[in-house]
């Protein structure tokens, strides 16, 4: 039997490193923005299991269903099918996957002395795919690869993410938060606890990964919940007004201050104030804020007396506040005040089996503003909501641009859909996808993980076009060894696996085209397709040749061909 081996991506990075230590990349940077997540425990101080999590099912409603394979641990072995294991989700209801089009011969896992696990077929199982690749009888997943995630497809119907995740202790949980990973739950765990305690904190991490949601979050679990929570965003205020605005003046400290005003911080008071991206804070506002922090006390602009206030300051940064102290431009002692409790906020790919949990969710959201929430109610199982590829694709994304980005993405998808029967990827979608697998500049990003380590040819320069022929136009063309190959796996599935339009999409000829399929393991050609394959998918898809084609990832035209040479009925 070949074993493929799953590895890790030839870019992979150094462990993670104190972001307010100093580091190469962080003095590259302009002005301290955070390039690494906090500080985390030492692997080996935790224990964590491997769980599979549905990240994509012909029901939306069962994405984000999840349990633990308890049976590795117990006989060394765990059996996936139409009917087996069962995934418990938020109702606590456990049932199997439950699609016909799944095959009832299981997939197996085996764990392996190492920590590895080692994914085969049964004979006669329906297509797998693990990280978007074929599985051929067996591959071998290392322990890396598996804290990381991997995708398994199964027959283009349902993605399942086989993870490691750490047992964490869910009961303390705070409003307005999504998510089941263990990072969210961890993060919730430490909200919950700190929204008790009448002291400032510190939200750091990353830019969108939410961290206006979890001041909500800890308002709304704090004693002062019916109280104002105004979210002040320090960027967006200018210097020479920013002490006004939070402050407060009399009427006639400055020209044009026709009226008294109590400030950001007296209408706030007895509740919570956010001050995102305090790292902006101009520094009279900081002095200011120092006072207000160690005396309770704040002054208004052009007043003589001083006024106590009752405010719980919440702040939030992805700046690296320890070196712009160091560089003058942060005062060390609002730092102390300030991080009297700091909360890390993991970024989204910490916490992949938590995408496609929020990524439905926004979805959700964004047809309910437009009343087209039908959109995602099921219409049977010969048309899923969205292709699996497509899925395939948000889950194994870096996404630099954390929620927020997520969040751009089911926008537009919402968008490009609004006179369509159902979704439909538009080119701002694909574009926006593309964006979220950009190598991030976090110096802990997980690695990608594939089938065969393989070098791909570096991104097109000008000397990776192929001329034109003598007497054609000025128009060059790409040389097909300059594409990428996700990238040629996508402008096959945009154009449902045609040559000719992918070559056209892509930038090279047709023939060039041809070559560089040749060389991609992870393309088939129709030609590839056993009898086997074809009658199943025929069973599946009830004759037709469209979904024929989707799920099979060939072109209708080299499927009919196909058939035709083995002789396989169409209807």
């Amino acid at each position: 039997m070949e074993t493929q081996q799953i590895t890790r991506d030839a870019r992979s990075l150094p462990p993670p490193r104190d972001p307010r230590r100093g580091d190469e990349l962080g003095r590259a940077r302009d002005e301290c923005t955070l390039v690494a997540d906090a500080p985390r425990e030492d692997a080996r101080e935790r224990r964590s299991k491997l769980a599979l999590t549905i990240v994509f099912h012909p029901d939306p409603a069962r994405v984000g269903e999840w349990r633990w394979l308890d049976a590795i641990g117990e006989r060394g072995s765990c059996r996936i099918s139409r009917s087996e294991p069962e995934f418990g989700g938020v109702a606590g209801q456990a049932r199997p996957i439950d699609d016909r089009y799944v095959s009832r011969r299981p997939l197996v896992i085996d764990s392996l002395r190492d920590g590895s696990v080692r994914v085969w077929l049964s004979s006669g199982s329906s297509p797998v795919r693990v990280d978007g690749a074929p599985l051929v009888d067996a591959c071998l997943v290392p322990r890396a690869a598996l804290e990381a995630g991997v995708l398994l497809e199964l027959a283009s119907r349902v993605i399942l993410l086989l993870h490691a995740r750490e047992e964490v202790d869910g009961r303390e949980r705070v409003p307005g938060m999504i998510g089941e990973s263990d990072a969210i739950l961890r993060l919730q765990g430490e909200l919950a606890q700190v929204a008790e305690l009448p002291i400032p904190v510190l939200l750091r991490g990353e830019s969108g990964t939410g961290k206006e949601l979890a001041a909500r979050a800890i308002h709304a679990a704090s004693a002062r919940s019916q109280r104002p929570c105004v979210c002040v965003n320090m960027a967006a205020i200018h210097s020479q007004t920013a002490v006004g605005e939070l402050f407060g003046y009399r009427r006639g400290a400055f020209t044009g201050a026709i009226a008294s005003h109590r400030g950001l911080f007296g209408e706030a008071d007895g509740g919570t104030i956010f001050l995102d991206e305090i790292g902006e804070a101009p520094a009279d506002v900081q002095a200011m804020l120092l006072r207000v922090l160690e005396t309770g006390e704040l002054q208004p602009l052009g007043g003589d007396a001083r006024r106590r206030v009752d405010v719980r300051l919440i702040a939030a940064t992805d700046r690296d506040l320890e070196r712009a102290v160091e560089r003058g431009h942060f005062r060390l002692s609002l730092l102390h005040r300030l991080a009297s409790y700091e909360v890390w906020l993991p970024p989204l790919r910490r916490r992949r089996d938590d995408i496609a949990r929020l990524f439905v969710h926004f979805l959700r959201v964004e047809l309910a503003r437009v009343d087209q929430a039908h959109k995602l109610a099921p219409a049977g199982v010969e048309a899923p909501w969205l292709p699996a590829w497509f899925m395939a694709r948000v889950i194994g994304a870096r996404w630099p641009g954390n929620i927020r980005q997520l969040r751009n993405l089911a926008r537009q998808l919402v968008v490009s859909s609004q006179r369509a029967a159902k979704l439909v990827i538009g080119d701002s979608s694909l574009r926006t996808l593309a964006r979220a697998h950009e190598p991030s500049l976090q110096l802990d990003a997980p690695p990608l993980v594939r089938v065969a380590p393989r070098s791909e040819p570096p991104a097109p320069r000008p000397a990776d076009v192929e001329p034109s022929p003598p007497g054609a136009t000025a128009t060059r063309r790409r040389s097909a060894q300059a594409i990428r190959e996700q990238e040629l796996v996508d402008a096959l599935r945009r154009h449902e696996w045609r040559i000719a339009a992918a070559a056209e999409h892509l930038g090279t000829s047709k023939s060039s085209l041809y070559k560089r399929i040749q060389e991609c393991p992870r393309i088939r050609v129709a030609r590839d397709l056993t009898r086997d394959e074809l009658e199943s998918a025929r069973e599946r898809h009830r004759g037709s040749l469209e979904a024929m084609s989707s799920s099979l990832e060939v072109s209708v035209r080299g499927l009919q061909l196909r058939m035709r040479e083995l002789g396989v009925d169409a209807g």
